[in-house]
């Protein structure tokens, strides 16, 4: 069933036990990251201070979810080499780590046979999906909220598959 798409806090503040997040995608466009990208592509500089303007607002919203007793995970599969906007990506992580994210990379090699679902995802509490719609380019597409038990179950195994392959950050260099 198909319902209207709540705020990223409305839908993390819910949960009550897990929320993860699936990422797959190579290089996003997302418009409220362009100007930070562009820096760090001129500078190599990246904003990695999680009270910071630009990261405040989500570690917040972490460090409540997780002070509740939520676990949020988030895995990225991504292709080796990793593409700039992967770099970017890896360079600001300890940020989510510092908010209390669990967050591990697998080379997308390595999920060949991994069942997918064909968006980027939160699933919240096992049942509650918010798939991430992007335009070819990265840009976002707007989201959508699934309640679909099959479609949970889809996005579930499909996470926990990627989980138990994939690397924590903290052992996951880039190239």
């Amino acid at each position: 069933m198909s319902q209207s798409v709540p705020s990223f806090d409305d839908l993390l503040d819910g949960a009550e036990h897990t929320a993860v997040h699936l990422e797959m995608r190579d290089a996003y466009g997302v418009a409220s990251e362009a100007d930070d990208f562009a820096r760090w592509k001129a500078t190599g500089e990246r904003d990695t201070d999680p009270d910071s303007p630009y990261w405040g607002p989500w570690t917040r919203l972490i460090r409540r979810t997780v002070a509740r007793g939520v676990t949020v995970r988030r895995a990225r599969i991504v292709s080796e080499p990793v593409s700039d906007y992967i770099r970017y990506e890896h360079a600001s992580t300890n940020v989510n780590l510092a908010a209390g994210e669990e967050v591990r990379w697998l080379a997308r090699r390595r999920a060949s046979d991994i069942a997918l679902p064909g968006n980027d995802f939160w699933l919240i509490d096992g049942r509650l999906i918010r798939w991430n719609h992007f335009t070819g380019d990265g840009a976002s597409g707007g989201g959508e909220i699934s309640d679909d038990p099959a479609a949970a179950r889809l996005c579930a195994d499909a996470f926990d598959a990627v989980w138990a392959r994939a690397i924590p950050h903290e052992n996951y260099k880039i190239s």
